[in-house]
Parts: structure tokens; sequence; C-alpha cells
């Protein structure tokens, strides 16, 4: 999956929530604060990281490319 940034940055659980990848902003913040989102290869406990163009973010056995 691809996401094709429109501005420096977007949180992490902006992004999860936009992607449709969960029902809510609450079930994303959960998500990350509980460890199942990997960023760049390394687990991301932050819920509002800052991610940029050139990161890869994996939830389960979805796999998003920023650009």
């Amino acid at each position: 999956m691809i996401y094709q940034l429109t501005e420096e940055y977007i949180e992490l659980y902006k992004l999860i929530k936009l992607l449709d990848l969960v029902d809510s902003g609450a079930e994303a913040k959960l998500i990350v604060e509980h460890g199942h989102v990997i960023r760049n290869g390394e687990v991301e406990t932050r819920k509002r990281a800052k991610i940029r163009a050139g990161e890869t973010i994996q939830i389960a056995d979805v796999t998003i490319e920023v650009r």
C-alpha cells in the first residue's frame, strides 16, 4: 500500500485511521500503544510520531510505503 503525503508529515495514528485500517482514532492509538506497529523495522509506540516521506510502516500483514 502506498500513501502519498500532501504535507511535510502525518501523525502515525492519523495515518492508520485515514487508511481505514481501524474503525476509530482511539483504536489506532491503542494499536500503536500496544506495540503492533513497526516503523522502519523497529516497534513504534509513539501515537503522534511524525511520519515523513521515505518511511515504511507495517501493521500485521499490511505494509505502507509513505512517499
